[in-house]
Order: C-alpha cells, then sequence, then structure tokens
C-alpha cells in the first residue's frame, strides 16, 4: 500500500537516522539562534518559511534519484548512498520541525501558519534535542525494521520461512493445524522488539513535546486541519456508518467458516479466529473468497485471460491505463516516463518490486516502478499507480510544501478510485471483452470486492487507536498486547485462536508498527475512494448502478477531479474535498451506495444466523 510520493513530501516524514539540532542550524537572515519565540516576529518567519522551502529543494531531486538507484539497483554502493540521503533528509527535516515550532506563538497570515505547521506536523517520531537521546532514537527505529525484515519461522534447523512464504501459504492452505503453526510463528519474531519499542515511545514523546505536542498522539492526529481530538470523533462516525454492513459480511463469513472448519474451531457467538481469513493479520479476507462465494453459478471476467487472448505485454498495459486518463482530458505521460520508469523484473540484478509511483523532481520526472506480471489484478494495480502519478503532476506547480496530497488519504484514494472504474463495461468499451456478463453475476464480484475493502476498514482504524493509546500513556507497557487484542475483538470482531503468551507483543507482528508507518491513511482511503467514486459518477452522468459506473471517457469527471488535484496541500482537505463532492465531510455513505446490492443478499444469507459476538 505504500507510495513514493513527491520527495519534498516524503522528505518530511522521514523516521530513519534522526539526528540532533546542533550548531549547524541556520535561522532566517538577521534572526538569531538565542532568541526565544517572543522576540521571533511576522517577517522573520516569513523568511525562514522560503529559506526552508529552498533547502528542501537543494537535497530533493538527489535523495529522490539515490532512493530510485537503490530500489532499482539493489547492491552495496547504491544501499549505502541511498542511506546517506535519508540521513540527511532526516536531520533537515529534524531541525526544520523544531525550528517551525520556534513560532508557535508568533502572529502571522494563514498561509505562513499553514507552512509552518506543515513542517512542524511532518516529523512521524521526532527526536529529542539531547544529541545522545536523537542517536539512540536513530539507532532503535533501524533496529526494529531490520528485526522485522529479517524476521523468519524455523519449523526445524533445516526449514526456515520468510514472511512471504508464509504468506501465499496462509492464502491457499485450509489446514486449520498449519494455519495456526504459521499464524504463531510468525508472532515468534516480535517479542524481542518490545522494549526497544518501549524505549522508543519514551524517546519520541520527549521530541514531540520539544515540538509543542502533548504527545506523539496528539502530533499524529493534529495533522488533519482539524483538533485532534475532534477527528479522533471523526473517524469513530465515519466507522459508525460502515459498521452495520461490516457486521452483515462478518456473520456469513463466520458462518462458512463454522462449516469449512466446524463450530468447535468457529464458534458462532464468539469473534473469528485471527488465522482462519487467508491473511497473516486478518486485515482483508479476499483469499478465503472459495469458502463464502455465492453458491449459484456465476459468469465473471477472465481479464488474465482476456490480456493474453489480445496480446497485451506490461507495456500496453501501461499504455492502456495511461488512455484511461487521457480519455478524462489529462495531457499524456512525458516521453521520460516510458524512457526510466520500471516495468519489468530485470533479469541481471537485484530491485524491489513492491509497485509504486514517483517523481523524482517533483514537476515531471515520472515515473512507475513495478515487476508487472500479465494479470488481471496487475491491470487494476497500474491503473492506480497512474493515479498517483496524476496527482503528483497536478499540483507541481504548488509551492513547494504544498506539493502533496490534502491529507494522506487522499493518495491512496485516488489511486483506488481510478481502480473501481475498471468495470466490465470499461473492459468492454477497450475491446478487451466482447460482452458484459448482467447484473444477475454482479453479487460475486462484489462480495470479492468487500472482502478485501470493507473487511480492512475496522483493521485500518484499530492500529493507529492502539498506538494512540501507548503514546499517550493510557495504555501501558505490561497492556500493550491486552489492548491490542481487545481493540481487535472490538472493531472487527476477530480474536486471537490461542492464548497469548505473556511476553507475546503481537502488534510488533505487522510492518507498519515497527516501521512506525501512520495507519489511519488506510482507512481515510477506503472511505474516500467511494466517496470520490459516486460524485465522478455522477458528474459523469452515469446512469448505471454505482457498482457498475467507470468515469472512462468523461471530460467533466475528469476536469473535476484535476481541479482538486491541482490544489495539493494549498487548501485544508474539507476544501479539496468540498471543491469535487460539494461538502466538505468525509461521508462513508457511499459505501452503502456501491455495496446495496450485496447486503440484500447477506441479509438474505443471514436471517437465519445469529450474528454479532462478545468480547
Amino acid at each position: 500500500m505504500q507510495k513514493h510520493y513527491p520527495l519534498s513530501v516524503l522528505m518530511l516524514s522521514l523516521t530513519a537516522a534522526l539526528s540532533s539540532c546542533g550548531a549547524d542550524q541556520t535561522l532566517p537572515k538577521g534572526a538569531d539562534t538565542s532568541l526565544t519565540s517572543k522576540q521571533l516576529t511576522a517577517t522573520d518567519a516569513v523568511q525562514f518559511v522560503e529559506q526552508a522551502q529552498q533547502e528542501i529543494e537543494t537535497l530533493m531531486t538527489p535523495s529522490a534519484q539515490a532512493a530510485w538507484a537503490y530500489q532499482t539497483y539493489i547492491n552495496q554502493d547504491t544501499a549505502a548512498l541511498s542511506a546517506y540521503m535519508n540521513e540527511k533528509l532526516g536531520s533537515l527535516s529534524t531541525k526544520l520541525a523544531k525550528q517551525a515550532a520556534d513560532f508557535n506563538h508568533v502572529e502571522v497570515d494563514a498561509d505562513t501558519r499553514r507552512k509552518l505547521d506543515l513542517m512542524r506536523n511532518s516529523l512521524v517520531l521526532p527526536a529529542p534535542a539531547d544529541p545522545t537521546k536523537s542517536q539512540k532514537l536513530s539507532q532503535i527505529t533501524s533496529d526494529l525494521e531490520g528485526m522485522y525484515g529479517s524476521g523468519k519461522y524455523c519449523r526445524d534447523s533445516e526449514q526456515c520461512m520468510g514472511l512471504t512464504q508464509m504468506s501465499a501459504i496462509m492464502a491457499t492452505s485450509r489446514d486449520e493445524a498449519e494455519l495456526l503453526e504459521l499464524w504463531e510463528g510468525w508472532r515468534e519474531v516480535s517479542p524481542p522488539m518490545k522494549p526497544l519499542y518501549e524505549e522508543e515511545v519514551v524517546l519520541a514523546n520527549e521530541g514531540a513535546k520539544e515540538l509543542g505536542f502533548e504527545d506523539i498522539s496528539a502530533l499524529w492526529r493534529g495533522s488533519y486541519d482539524m483538533p485532534a481530538d475532534d477527528f479522533s470523533m471523526e473517524l469513530d462516525r465515519l466507522w459508525g456508518q460502515v459498521k452495520p454492513f461490516y457486521d452483515a459480511l462478518h456473520c456469513h463469513v463466520r458462518a462458512e467458516l463454522g462449516e469449512e472448519y466446524g463450530e468447535g474451531k468457529v464458534p458462532q457467538d464468539k469473534p473469528i479466529p485471527a488465522h482462519l481469513l487467508g491473511n497473516m493479520w486478518a486485515q482483508s479476507w479476499g483469499n478465503i473468497y472459495d469458502i463464502v462465494k455465492p453458491e449459484q453459478k456465476l459468469e465473471v471476467i477472465d481479464v488474465t485471460a482476456a490480456l493474453a487472448k489480445h496480446n497485451y505485454d506490461e507495456v500496453t498495459m501501461v499504455k492502456q491505463a495511461e488512455s484511461f486518463f487521457s480519455s478524462l482530458g489529462f495531457e499524456p505521460l512525458p516521453d521520460t516516463f516510458w524512457e526510466r520508469s520500471q516495468f519489468t523484473k530485470p533479469a541481471d540484478r537485484d530491485v524491489i518490486c513492491h509497485a509504486s509511483a514517483w517523481n523524482l523532481n517533483d514537476i515531471d520526472d515520472l515515473r512507475i516502478k513495478m515487476c508487472i506480471q500479465k494479470t488481471g489484478e496487475e491491470f487494476a494495480v497500474i491503473h492506480h499507480e497512474l493515479g498517483h502519478n496524476y496527482y503528483q503532476r497536478a499540483y507541481n506547480t504548488q509551492p513547494l510544501l504544498y506539493r502533496g496530497s490534502a491529507n494522506d488519504g487522499f493518495h491512496e484514494a485516488i489511486g483506488d478510485t481510478i481502480a473501481l472504474s475498471i468495470t466490465p463495461k470499461y473492459l468492454k468499451e477497450i475491446g478487451l471483452v466482447d460482452t458484459v456478463p448482467d447484473a444477475s453475476n454482479d453479487i460475486g464480484m462484489l462480495l470479492k470486492l468487500a472482502l478485501d475493502k470493507i473487511a480492512f476498514v475496522p483493521f485500518g482504524l484499530m492500529v493507529d487507536q492502539w498506538r494512540w493509546k501507548v503514546f499517550s500513556g493510557e495504555v501501558t507497557p505490561e497492556n500493550y498486547n491486552t489492548a491490542w487484542w481487545e481493540l481487535r475483538e472490538k472493531y472487527q470482531g476477530v480474536m486471537a485462536p490461542v492464548e497469548r503468551p505473556a511476553d507475546a507483543f503481537d502488534p510488533g507482528a505487522k510492518y507498519h508498527v515497527p516501521g512506525n508507518t501512520p495507519y489511519t491513511r488506510y482507512f481515510l482511503a477506503h472511505i474516500l475512494q467511494f466517496q470520490f467514486h459516486k460524485t465522478l459518477c455522477e458528474i459523469s452522468g452515469n446512469t448505471d448502478p454505482v457498482h457498475r459506473c467507470s468515469i472512462y471517457g468523461s471530460k467533466e469527471a475528469g476536469a473535476a477531479l484535476n481541479a482538486m488535484l491541482e490544489m495539493g496541500k494549498s487548501h485544508t482537505w474539507q476544501e479539496a474535498l468540498a471543491s469535487l463532492t460539494g461538502k466538505g465531510e468525509m461521508d462513508a455513505s457511499a459505501i452503502l451506495d456501491y455495496f446495496a446490492p450485496l447486503k440484500v443478499w447477506l441479509d438474505e444469507q443471514n436471517k437465519d444466523r445469529s450474528c454479532g459476538w462478545t468480547n
């Protein structure tokens, strides 16, 4: 899910290599390092913002180039160069955030205040000013990532498995004992992380206080153009809109799993055991579609076969995705995109294949990095990645600090919004298929999508709910694991399949926790993409049910979308959202509209079942 956004934004969120703010810091010309915030002036603030943007600009492109070189040609030299530039960026972002905090109590114009706040809120884990503590935090963040990345489960001295291999088995195995073994095995990786994580929380909270925040929780929640506590309530409101539909999906899935494994393994009045949902973290359930799918035979388009039939190679797939955006009125991608992108895995070197979208110079050096497989799933991913590229280009004329998405959920949501338009109707319009299956076949498609997207929503919410409680001190180290499972049961209706050991640190088995990557962005993206899709379909004049709508070919929808994308971060996300949808409030009811036929079907399946769970 993670993507590479414009480096002006990326560098401000780096957590690696946070170094102390020492004598090398530079304040605006004429400002003295001994000045307090009371002595600083609005003129100083404007000068500081301009100088900060110039400093960022100096490092931005070479840093992006180093990162690209490493990810597309992994060796000792590119790794060292990338690490060096990351350290430079981490040091700069720390310096700028802390200097921006010096202006917390200086009265400045709204534009300058927004830019100062963007810098102050940019650090995920701000380092304390004390050089020893700063270095310690940097070491811990590096160690935690390394512990996760090198994690493996060994059945014996001869047979060890990494996460990729274990996840592949979790996706396809229907052997409950094997699933439990792997589920428990991966969670042996994380207990050694716990003391480091405890120390990291203490150090990062100290850094947050130096920036003027109560703790890291207040910093993270305060990055959304509204008071931190109000943002928490907003998330609960959105979840309340989705929960009835999620509960219906949960009820059906639990009943079908009970038939598959027996109600002794899947009690029908309790949360679902986490190892049976086809995913190491039970965050998306699409891999168990074969267990929970409708009984009737459904006509499903095989996009992979259609691509092969029409001789699509990797570049043709990308060209077709580009034509989707061209049909909306967007300018073609630059020639350099085709010259510099990585579309396939090179045969002669190691690369990072995880799909990502890049704008290396923050202007028009757009690229995607993929190891494209000629499948229907990858066809959708390509459309998604190009969504990021067109967003990056749309805001490239904004001041440097405004080159980014309106909030961190928007970038992911835009990519996913485009992917929602890859409907049978679109596939027919571009000549990949000859006919569109009738509406009686929609339930299967909607169920599979819901297993991935709706099943994810409460997980997307609870990860940071747990972290915020940890950061604020509400959850103490001895209760880390207990609180984790309390939240998973409350929101997801998913439980640990066995009693957890006293030293368990199950949150650490999910990359984003030891990797210190905020997770609420993914929850927001799952809400926003359906709101965007519904609005764009209405603008396009669509008359089909919204789940059958594709905005392909609609210049009107393209113009409306581009107008929002061009704003970047120059306005609040509420203003950006209102520019497209007409209201500045996120609304999950669009999910209910999209999946309405599935909700009717689920209610029919569940009519004689006992739904819900007790924690």
